[in-house]
C-alpha cells in the first residue's frame, strides 16, 4: 500500500492549540446534505442498545462499509463524524455514524455510563451487519477516545470475524493512564475543563433518568477528569478504581493481536495523547499496522491547505484513500 500523502501545514497553524482548535470551528456548511439516513438501533446486551445513523449505497451488499465512533464527549452529529461520513459515502462507501453509548441523545437507550473500555459494542454491531445483513468489508474508523475502543475491538477479534476488513484510528488513547495526566495538566486546561463540565451534565441527566443509582453528592467539587473517573466512570463499567480502569481499557494491551490492515494517525505535538506511547514493540512488529505521525497535527487536527483539490481535512482524506484503495 502507498504512504500517504505528507502533511505540511503553514506556520499560521503549526501551534498545537491552534491545529486542535480551528478544524472544529471551520464552517463546512451542511456535509450530510442529500445523503440518505437511516436510523438503527443494535442491541448490544439486554436493556442497553446504541444508535447508529446510516448512509447506505443503492447497492448496500455490494459496497464497503464503514463504522465511525466519536471521541470523548461528541457524539454523531460532531463536526468530525459529519465530514468523514460525508466525503466516504459520496467516494461509495456505506457509512454508520455510532453513537456510543449516552451519547447524541441517547441516555435512554442504556442503564450505564460509556467508557474506553466498551470494546465489545463495536464488536457487535460488526458482527450484527455481517450476520444480517450480510455486509463482508466493513471498516472500523474512531477517533480519540473512540480510536482506542475500534483498535481493542479489532485486537480483540484477531482472526475470529472475516468480515472485519480493516482499521482507522486518529490520535487514539490506546494508554489512557498517560492521556489523562497529559490531559490534566495546567497547559490542557481549557480541554479538560471542556470535557469535565460535559461529563458532570452527562451524568446529572443519566441521574435524572435513574433516580438513586448513582450518588451525585460532592459531584460539584470534583476537580479532575480522574477523580470522575474514579468515583463514578470505574465502579459503572466494573472497575475496581479509576486506575484499574485506565490500565485495562487501553488498547495497548491487544494491539499486537490485530490481524487486518490498520491505518494509525497521530500528531507529535498532540497535546493529551503523548507520542511516546506509540513506541510499543506491539506496534512496530506488527506488520499489519501503518503508523503514521507527523511532527505537527495537533489533536485530531490535521488541517491544511491543500493543493491537489482537496479539502482541508487531511486524516479524513487519507482514511477515504486507504479503504478505497484497500
Amino acid at each position: 500500500m502507498s504512504q500517504p500523502a505528507a502533511f505540511d501545514p503553514p506556520w499560521i497553524l503549526s501551534h498545537t492549540h491552534v491545529m486542535t482548535l480551528v478544524p472544529r470551528y471551520w464552517p463546512r456548511g451542511a456535509p450530510l446534505a442529500g445523503l440518505p439516513h437511516e436510523d438503527r438501533l443494535f442491541t448490544i446486551e439486554p436493556g442497553t442498545q446504541v444508535l447508529g445513523r446510516c448512509h447506505w449505497q443503492p447497492r448496500k451488499a455490494s459496497s464497503a462499509t464503514i463504522i465511525l465512533v466519536h471521541g470523548l464527549e461528541g457524539c454523531s452529529e460532531s463536526h468530525y463524524m459529519q465530514g468523514i461520513a460525508a466525503k466516504a459515502y459520496r467516494a461509495g462507501l456505506n457509512v454508520i455514524r455510532m453513537n456510543q453509548r449516552t451519547c447524541g441523545g441517547t441516555e435512554h437507550l442504556t442503564p450505564t455510563l460509556y467508557n474506553s473500555g466498551l470494546s465489545g459494542d463495536y464488536r457487535a454491531v460488526v458482527r450484527e451487519l455481517a450476520g444480517q445483513d450480510g455486509l463482508d468489508r466493513i471498516w472500523l474508523v474512531g477517533y480519540s477516545m473512540g480510536g482506542n475502543l475500534v483498535l481493542k475491538a479489532a485486537g480483540e477479534l484477531g482472526r475470529c470475524e472475516g468480515a472485519l476488513a480493516g482499521v482507522a484510528a486518529v490520535c487514539p488513547n490506546i494508554n489512557p493512564t498517560e492521556c489523562v495526566n497529559a490531559l490534566e495538566r495546567s497547559r490542557n486546561w481549557i480541554y479538560h475543563r471542556h470535557f469535565l463540565t460535559r461529563l458532570k451534565a452527562r451524568l446529572r441527566r443519566k441521574a435524572a433518568l435513574l433516580p438513586g443509582k448513582w450518588d451525585l453528592s460532592g459531584l460539584d467539587r470534583i476537580a479532575t477528569i480522574s477523580e470522575f473517573d474514579d468515583r463514578y466512570t470505574a465502579p459503572d463499567g466494573g472497575y475496581r478504581s479509576g486506575a484499574d480502569y485506565y490500565d485495562r481499557a487501553g488498547a495497548r494491551h491487544v494491539i499486537g493481536s490485530i490481524t487486518v490492515p490498520t491505518l494509525l494517525i497521530t500528531a507529535q505535538d498532540d497535546p493529551f495523547i503523548p507520542y511516546s506511547i506509540f513506541s510499543l514493540s506491539a506496534i512496530e512488529r506488527n506488520p499489519h499496522i501503518s503508523l503514521v505521525a507527523p511532527r505537527r497535527g495537533g489533536h485530531c487536527g490535521f488541517f491544511h491547505w491543500p493543493t491537489n483539490g482537496e479539502d482541508p481535512y487531511w486524516a479524513e482524506n487519507r482514511i477515504v484513500d486507504f479503504v478505497r484503495d484497500a
